[in-house]
Order: structure tokens, then sequence, then C-alpha cells
């Protein structure tokens, strides 16, 4: 009988690839990404629910403070305001940024660039500003008051107009990435079967567009529900619930409500978010590799149309930015309208100085230069790390957890966890880095999804040929990964600067009298009766914006012709 060999297995241990040196570095540093947001994001929240449910004194009480809130009727009442305000201005927004988004991308109407560019002007601006701009031009000494036919701005109408203008380009990005991506063939089938423009329109076009049309409703949808400089500012008597939480904290002291009020709010937004998400899931490729790019055709009658619609828009927008610009130079309106400088005095108005404008372009400086360095390295080890999946899937979720969470809220729940006097960060509360990690944290998800798409376009052949020739991981991220994903990079540090310029929500509860950034200074100018000198901040904040924004698309131009010169032939 022959001898047979047989595996031995039983008892003998199976011995685990040992971790290289890189992937330990790579680990510490998911570990440490993890730690950032489990006390950015998750300690803060929890702190702001576990307050929601105590008294005055810090006892345990329940549900006790939503049984008072849902029977108060001036409380409860602001939730139905807030979605209606919400809904009336998604169908306004999304309507008009539709007809818009469809004229620069399926017309060959002239001066395409210049009416996106002017569209897109609203990002660089504080929702104050189109708030006190209606004032001018509606208020009670308004130049134009009569064609609200008695009707009065402060209230739902300015709130929604003001919402209008402020989240309409949001709408009109998402929108022309959806409409940009149509395949030709669909639309040449449909010709060729003689089918009508109107016909085209609703069996090719909209199916086509569905998902992105949905993602600008839950976006823009968001955006006013949660907003707090425009009802504020021209809300008058109106309550809805992110005034309330203001209302609660600054002016009655009541953190407890305001807990209450931060928790309700953040329920339509949770929801709204978890939707955008499924909805982002189901989406399905719509360009393959035989897909033709769709071109328009010249029809003049319908280019005429969408000229003369674009036009219109964009007039109402520089309008809206110019009643702005022009009542910061009036003396006193309406009685002297002389051109002064005075209202640019800013350190003779209450509500903040030269120094919160200097203070918000040292933290729009901070979040933008700290926190693109955070997020793209953060980004990097999720993305490229080898193993620890639950790990990275976590960090993954808690990456993406900020966009569900309201500014105010955030700022909140930030003065509950920095603020209590057992956490050793207690030190930061009230400094600028405060300030700066609430503004890294609240605009994290958008810049880390801009930083994970870029680096899922990268080959991982780059790691595994740097790994077999035994090159650190950090030289690869340096010489290779840096260079090529430098555009999402300079394109998540604009990002950061501009949003940290024309914060409001998030930061309203944390800033000191030290730390007054140019935002809450016009809010603070406004409240105090100094509307013009508001207006004056307001188009700081849009000059300084732009100004950066000009300079870095062409340095982002010159950078780009030198770092991507592999990608030509």
């Amino acid at each position: 009988m022959s001898d047979v060999a047989l595996p031995v297995t039983a008892g003998i241990a199976v011995i685990k690839p040992k971790l290289s040196r890189d992937d330990r570095i790579m680990r510490g540093f998911i570990v440490m990404v993890g730690v950032w947001m489990v006390i950015a994001v998750l300690l803060p929240l929890y702190f702001m629910l576990s307050k929601s449910a105590e008294d005055h004194d810090g006892n345990f009480i329940g549900l006790a403070n939503f049984q008072e809130y849902f029977s108060t009727p001036a409380l409860f009442y602001s939730i139905e305001n807030s979605f209606f305000i919400a809904i009336v201005s998604t169908i306004i927004t999304i309507t008009l940024a539709f007809q818009f988004a469809y004229a620069l991308t399926r017309s060959t109407m002239p001066g395409k660039g210049l009416f996106k560019t002017i569209a897109l002007i609203p990002i660089l601006a504080p929702s104050l500003l189109p708030a006190i701009s209606f004032v001018y031009f509606f208020g009670q000494q308004g130049i134009i008051k009569e064609l609200l036919l008695g009707n009065e701005i402060y209230g739902p109408i300015g709130i929604i107009m003001g919402e209008v203008f402020y989240t309409f380009p949001h709408a009109l990005m998402i929108l022309i990435t959806a409409l940009s991506t149509a395949d030709g063939r669909l639309y040449e089938a449909a010709l060729s079967l003689r089918a009508s423009r109107v016909k085209i329109f609703f069996t090719v076009t909209l199916p086509g567009i569905k998902y992105g049309l949905i993602s600008a409703v839950f976006v823009v949808f968001t955006l006013v529900i949660t907003d707090f400089g425009i009802p504020k500012v021209i809300g008058g008597q109106f309550n809805v619930l992110a005034t309330d939480i203001y209302k609660q904290v600054i002016g009655q002291q009541n953190f407890e409500m305001g807990a209450v009020v931060s928790v309700v709010l953040l329920i339509p937004a949770v929801l709204a978010f978890i939707v955008d998400r499924i909805v982002q899931r189901k989406q399905v490729a719509l360009l393959t590799a035989r897909a033709v790019p769709y071109e328009a055709k010249p029809a003049r009658g319908f280019d005429t149309v969408m000229f003369v619609y674009s036009a219109i828009i964009g007039f109402l927008i520089l309008a809206i930015l110019g009643m702005a610009i022009y009542a910061s130079f009036v003396t006193f309106w309406p009685y002297n309208m002389a051109f002064s400088l005075n209202n640019y005095d800013f350190d003779v108005m209450d509500g903040g100085g030269w120094d919160s404008f200097s203070n918000s372009i040292t933290m729009a400086l901070y979040t933008a230069v700290i926190g693109t360095t955070i997020i793209f390295t953060g980004a990097y080890m999720v993305e490229k790390a080898k193993g620890f999946g639950a790990v990275r899937g976590s960090i993954q979720f808690l990456c993406i957890l900020p966009m569900a969470v309201p500014g105010m809220v955030l700022g909140l729940a930030y003065i509950f966890f920095f603020n209590h006097p057992d956490n050793p960060l207690n030190f930061i509360y009230g400094t600028m880095a405060i300030l700066v990690i609430c503004t890294i944290t609240h605009f994290y998800t958008v810049s880390h999804m801009t930083a994970m798409t870029a680096l899922k376009q990268m080959d991982p052949e780059f790691e595994a040929v740097s790994a077999s020739l035994k090159v650190p991981f950090f030289k690869t991220f340096i010489q290779v990964t840096v260079p090529v994903c430098l555009p999402a990079i300079l394109d998540i540090s604009i990002y950061l600067f501009v949003n940290a310029m024309t914060t409001v929500s998030a930061v309203i509860f944390l800033y000191s009298t030290e730390t007054n950034l140019a935002s809450v200074a016009a809010l603070n100018m406004d409240d105090a009766g100094d509307v013009a000198p508001a207006a004056a901040m307001c188009v700081m904040i849009v000059f300084v914006s732009a100004t950066v924004r000009i300079f870095h698309a062409i340095f982002t131009r010159g950078m780009a012709r030198r770092s991507q010169l592999w990608r030509q032939r």
C-alpha cells in the first residue's frame, strides 16, 4: 500500500502576514481622523441630545422638554412655518434653476459663460445680503415697495425671495451637471421617429436627469429649512425653527429648549439627507463608452427665448447685489442720498469693527489651509489603506455625517460639549481655534467627497508599484498623488475659504469679543438698526470672496498647466 501525503492542518495556527511599517502608519492616521470626527461631530451631538432631556439643574427629565415645546403654540407653529417656507422656496428655486440650466446646456444662445458666472455670484455672499437688499427694495422706505401691492416684505414673502436668491446657484450647479451627462444618440433616435420637442423632453430629458433633479430638490430644501440669516433679517414676527433656536439661546438663555428645537430641526435635515443618499445610490451611469455627447443645434426662436430668460435672471441677480452695494454708499437712506464712505467706518458701529473683518479673513485662511490638509490626507488614508475595513467604513460614515447637521445645531452642540467644565478641551472655547474646527467640520462632507472622487480616479497600481519598489507611501503621496489631485485640492481650499467667509449659522453661538467675524458683525449691525453698514460689511465679504476666487482661478490654471502635463500626449 502506497503512502498518501495528507495535508496537516489540525492544531496549526494560521499566521497572518505582518503589517508593514507603512500600513501601521496609515492605520495610525486613520485612527486620528476617526478621533477628529468623534470629537468634532459625535460627542457634541451626544451632549446636545442629552441637554434636550435635562432641566435647568442638569437633572434627567426624559421627554418633558419636548412635551412643553409641542404644547406651546407659538413654538409649535414655527415647524409649520419652516416647512411652508422650505417647500415654496424649493419649488420656485428648482423651477427657475432648471430653466436656466436648460438654457445653458440645451441652447446655442450667446453669452453662456457670462450668464453662468453671474448666476454663481450668490455663493460669494452671506445669506444676509439678499435680505438687506430686499429691505431697500420693498421695505417701509423701499424704492419699489408699491410692487408688493400693499403686502409686507417682513415675513414669508421676504424670506422666500431671499432664500430663492441664496439657493439658486446650489441647485443650478447640480442641474447643469445632470443635464450635461446626456447621450446624444437618444435624441437623434427620438428626432428620427419624428417626436416633438415636448415629447422628447418628457420621455428622454426628464428620465435622464431625474436623480440629479431629486438631489437638487433635497439640497435646496435642506439649505432653506436650516438657514438662519435671511429669516433673522427679514422674517419679522414670522418664526421659523432656526430663529427659534437663536431666540431661546441668546434671547432667553434657555439652553435646554434651544437643544429641543435643535433636535426638531435636525430631524428633517437628516431625513432629507438620507433620502438624497438613497437616490444617489440608485443612480446609474448614463454615459457609456459608445455614448455620443449631446450637442445643441441652433434654433432661432428657442435660443432667443432662452437668451431673454437668462438675461432677466442675470439682471435680477445683479440688481439684488447692486442694491446692497448702492445702499452701502448712501449717506443716510432715504433723506440724504449723497455718496460717502461713512457706512464703511465699522469701528464706530454697534456689533463689530474692522477687527471682525480681519478675523474673518484669518479664520477663512486657517480653515482653507488646515481643513484642506486634514480632509485630503484623511480621504487618502481611508481610500488607499489596506485592510482595517470596519474602521475605514465607520470613518467614511462619520465623514458624510456633517452634511446632515445644520450649522446652528452644530454650533449649539459645540457650546454644550466644549464649554463643559470637565472637558479637557475647554480651553479652546471662545478662541479662534473653535471657530476653525466648527467651520471645517460643518463643510467637511462636500470637501471629503471631492477628495474621494479625485482619489478614486487614480489607478491603485501607483501604490502597488511603489510598495514593490520599497518606496515609502508618503513619498508616493507627496510626489504622485498630490500633483495628480492638485485641481481637486485647490477646489477644496477655495470652497472652504469662501464658505468660511460667508457662514453665519455655524458660528453665531461661538464667537467672542476678540473673535467676532464679519458675517456676525453684519447681523449685529442690522439688529442695532445700522442696515447700511451691515450692507457695507456684506459687500466687503463679497469683494474678498470674489478677489480670492479670481486669484485662485489664475493660480489654479498655472499650477494645473505644470502639474497636469502627464495628461497630454
